[in-house]
C-alpha cells in the first residue's frame, strides 16, 4: 500500500505555470517537470500527476518544526523554549506581519491554493482523457482548495478568494478581501460541488488502488466543519452523518488498546480515517511532526552518534495534564493525592516529583531551586507521585510520557524500558533513565504518535498525519446535536469515544452525570483535547469557540518566592501561569495577550502592499 502513497506524493509534477505564481504569496515555485506549460496538459497521463503538486502542499510544514505546529498554539502543548522567537502573536508582538506565525502559513496555503487552481482550470481541455476522471480529479483539487482556504479564513479572516492559477508579479492589484462569514458561504458551495459531483467516490478501501486521495466523505466532513463555524448546526449534523453514511467508524479491532493502536502503522488507513497527509518509508516523504526526531526521546534507536535519534521540541504543558479526569469521571485534583500541594509554589512542590534515594549533592540542588525538601521520601517519592497518573482517563498514558512511567526504547539495539526520573542521570546501565534532550529540566513529552522499541528506526515516521478522522467527526457531532437541544443523541455520539477509549461513559454514574446543555458543551470541548492531543486541529477549534484566549494566556494569583544571592527567601512575587512548564508548574516562558486583535493573524506586509489588502485591525 506504501507504493500507492509513493505514486501519490514521490511523483511531484507541477506546471511550468505554477513557476510564474508570486505576488502576495511571494514565493518559489520553481516547477520540477521538463516540459511546459502546454506539454503538460496535452498528455493526459502527466496532467493526471499534477493533482501530486496539490497534495505535496499539505505535507509542507510538517517536515519543519520550525513553522510550529498547531498543537504548539493551542492550550495542550508548548514549543521548546529554544525555538519560541519569531512567533510574535504568542509573545506579545502586535507588529510583526512577516514572523513565522504569519508570513509562513499565508505562503503555504496559497501555494495549494493556486496549484489546485491550475488544476481546475486546465483539467477540463485534457483531450484523451476519460471525463469521469476529469471530473474526479477536479473535485479533489477543489476539496483541498478549500482546505487550504478554511485554514486561511480561521486564522486570518478577510482574505482574497482567488480562482487564477497564475499572479503576474508585475501586475498591481485590487484584491476583493471576503469578510470571514463571506468565505465560508463560498466553500460551502465549492464543497457542495464535490458532494454533488456522481464521479467523486465516497469512500475508498485501504485495498483501493487510489487510496490517499481525497473522498466524498471528507468533503462532507469538511462542509460540516464549516457550518459549525457559521452555527448552522443542523447543516453540520446533516454533513456529519453523512460522513458516517459513506462508510467510516471508529476503529475499535484492538480492544481496550484501540486507541493506542489507532495511531500505529498497521492501522493508519482503517475506516476511521477521513483525511490524512500520506507518509511513506522514505525520508523526503515522512513526517517530522510525529517522527521520532521531534515528539521522541533519546531511548529510541541509536543513530551511531551515541545518542539516541529522538528530539522533544514539542512539550505537552502541565496545566492540560491536569484536566484529564480521574478513571471514574471525577475532576483530577492534587490535593486528593498530596494534601496542601495547591498551597504551595510550584518551586516547592517540585520535592514531590524527585526521585528516590537521591545523592547528597542532588539534594542540595534542589534545595537551592527552591524545592521543599522537608516532604522528601527518600525511599517513597516515586511511589507517591505515581499514584497521581494511576487510575485517570486511559489517554493520558496512552498519550503522554508521565513521571516514573516506563517507555520502551531501542536504543541499546533491542526493547527495553526506560524509566522517566528525575534529576535525570543516565539512560544507560544500572539507571535506564529515559531522556530527552532537555535533561537538566522535568517536561511531559509525547508518546502518541511516537514509535516504541525497534518499530521506527530512523529520524523520520511513515505513520500518516490524520486532519479529519471520524472520533473527531462524532464529537463535532456530538456538539451540533447539543446545540440543537438534542443532548441525550449528543451524549451517544461522546459515549462512543469515551467508550473505545476505555473512559467511563457520560450519564454512567454521579461523576459523570450530565446537567444540561451548557454543562455537557464544556464537556464536549475537554473531550475534544483529550482525544485529539498531537493531531494539530484543536487549535482551531479554540479559535472558533472563543476559548483560546482564556486556555493559552491564562494566569493566576500564585506567589513565588524572591530569593537573595545566597538563596534565601526575602519575599513573593506574582507568578505567571501560562506558558511552557515542568511538571510541577514552574514556567520557563510565558505568554502575552496584546488584545482581542489576537484572535487573527496579521496579514503579511508584502501581501498588504502587492495586492492593496487591507490589514486587519490591530496590525498595522
Amino acid at each position: 500500500m506504501k507504493n500507492t502513497i509513493k505514486k501519490l506524493y514521490g511523483h511531484l509534477v507541477l506546471t511550468a505555470g505554477l513557476g510564474l505564481c508570486m505576488g502576495c504569496v511571494d514565493m518559489d515555485l520553481t516547477p520540477l517537470d521538463q516540459g511546459d506549460s502546454g506539454s503538460i496538459w496535452e498528455n493526459p497521463t502527466m496532467a493526471e500527476q499534477t493533482i501530486n503538486g496539490v497534495y505535496n502542499t499539505l505535507y509542507y510544514g510538517y517536515n519543519d518544526a520550525w513553522l510550529g505546529w498547531w498543537d504548539c498554539w493551542s492550550s495542550m502543548m508548548d514549543l521548546d523554549a529554544n525555538w519560541i522567537g519569531g512567533f510574535g502573536p504568542l509573545l506579545g508582538n502586535n507588529t510583526s506581519s512577516n514572523d513565522r506565525g504569519s508570513n509562513r502559513w499565508w505562503k503555504v496555503y496559497y501555494q495549494g491554493i493556486f496549484r489546485a487552481n491550475d488544476v481546475l482550470i486546465n483539467m477540463p481541455n485534457v483531450p484523451d482523457m476519460e471525463e469521469s476522471t476529469k471530473s474526479r480529479l477536479m473535485s479533489e483539487a477543489r476539496f483541498l482548495r478549500s482546505f487550504f482556504y478554511y485554514r486561511l479564513n480561521a486564522l486570518y479572516g478577510n482574505i482574497p478568494y482567488y480562482t487564477m492559477a497564475v499572479i503576474d508579479p508585475d501586475e498591481t492589484r485590487d484584491a476583493e478581501q471576503l469578510t470571514q462569514d463571506q468565505m465560508w458561504d463560498k466553500l460551502i458551495t465549492d464543497l457542495t460541488l464535490c458532494i454533488d459531483d456522481n464521479d467523486f467516490p465516497d469512500i475508498y478501501k485501504s485495498s483501493d488502488n487510489d487510496y490517499g486521495h481525497v473522498t466524498k466523505s471528507a468533503a462532507y466532513a469538511l462542509r460540516g466543519m464549516i457550518h459549525m463555524w457559521k452555527k448552522d448546526f443542523p447543516g453540520a449534523a446533516r454533513d456529519f452523518e453523512a460522513v458516517k453514511n459513506c462508510g467510516h467508524s471508529l476503529y475499535t479491532d484492538s480492544g481496550s488498546d484501540s486507541y493506542r493502536q489507532l495511531f500505529k502503522l498497521a492501522n493508519e488507513h482503517c475506516e476511521e480515517m477521513i483525511f490524512s497527509i500520506q507518509c511513506t518509508d522514505a525520508d523526503d516523504w515522512a513526517s517530522s511532526h510525529h517522527k521520532n526526531k521531534h515528539y521522541g526521546s533519546r531511548t529510541l534507536p541509536n543513530d551511531g552518534s551515541g545518542v539516541g535519534i529522538g528530539w522533544t521540541n514539542y512539550i505537552i504543558n502541565p496545566r492540560f495534564v491536569d484536566s484529564y479526569e480521574n478513571a471514574d469521571g471525577s475532576p483530577f485534583n492534587w490535593d486528593d493525592y498530596l494534601p496542601g500541594y495547591s498551597s504551595m509554589t510550584p518551586t516547592e512542590r517540585a520535592v514531590y516529583f524527585y526521585r528516590n534515594n537521591l545523592t547528597e549533592t542532588e539534594i542540595e540542588n534542589a534545595r537551592a531551586n527552591g524545592a521543599d525538601m522537608s516532604r522528601y521520601l527518600p525511599d517513597g517519592n516515586e511511589a507517591r507521585i505515581l499514584k497521581a497518573y494511576e487510575n485517570r482517563d486511559p489517554r493520558l498514558a496512552a498519550s503522554i510520557v508521565t513521571p516514573y512511567s516506563t517507555y520502551s526504547g531501542g536504543f541499546t539495539g533491542s526493547s527495553m524500558g526506560y524509566t522517566y526520573r528525575f534529576p535525570y542521570r543516565t539512560l544507560h546501565a544500572p539507571e535506564y533513565d529515559y531522556a530527552t534532550d532537555i535533561t537538566a529540566m522535568a517536561y511531559y513529552t509525547n508518546r502518541k504518535f511516537v514509535g516504541e522499541g525497534m518499530e521506527i528506526v530512523t529520524t523520520y515516521s511513515a505513520v500518516d498525519l490524520p486532519l479529519i478522522r471520524y472520533g473527531q467527526i462524532l464529537l463535532l457531532w456530538a456538539e451540533a446535536l447539543n446545540e440543537m437541544g438534542e443532548m441525550d443523541a449528543a451524549i451517544e455520539k461522546v459515549n462512543e469515544v469515551r467508550t473505545r477509549a476505555g473512559a467511563q461513559p457520560l450519564n454512567s454514574n454521579a461523576y459523570t452525570q450530565v446537567s444540561g446543555k451548557e454543562d455537557l458543551k464544556e464537556r464536549i470541548m475537554k473531550e475534544c483535547h483529550w482525544e485529539l492531543l498531537a493531531e494539530d486541529v484543536v487549535f482551531f477549534d479554540e479559535l472558533r469557540w472563543k476559548t483560546w484566549k482564556d486556555l493559552k494566556f491564562a494566569m493566576t494569583d500564585d506567589k513565588d518566592p524572591i530569593r537573595d544571592a545566597d538563596g534565601n527567601i526575602t519575599g513573593y512575587g506574582p507568578t505567571k501561569v501560562n506558558g511552557m512548564a515542568q511538571w510541577w508548574g514552574r514556567v520557563t516562558y510565558s505568554y502575552s495577550w496584546g488584545g482581542d486583535n489576537y484572535w487573527i493573524l496579521p496579514i503579511p506586509a508584502n501581501a498588504v502592499q502587492i495586492d492593496h489588502l487591507k490589514q486587519n485591525t490591530g496590525y498595522n
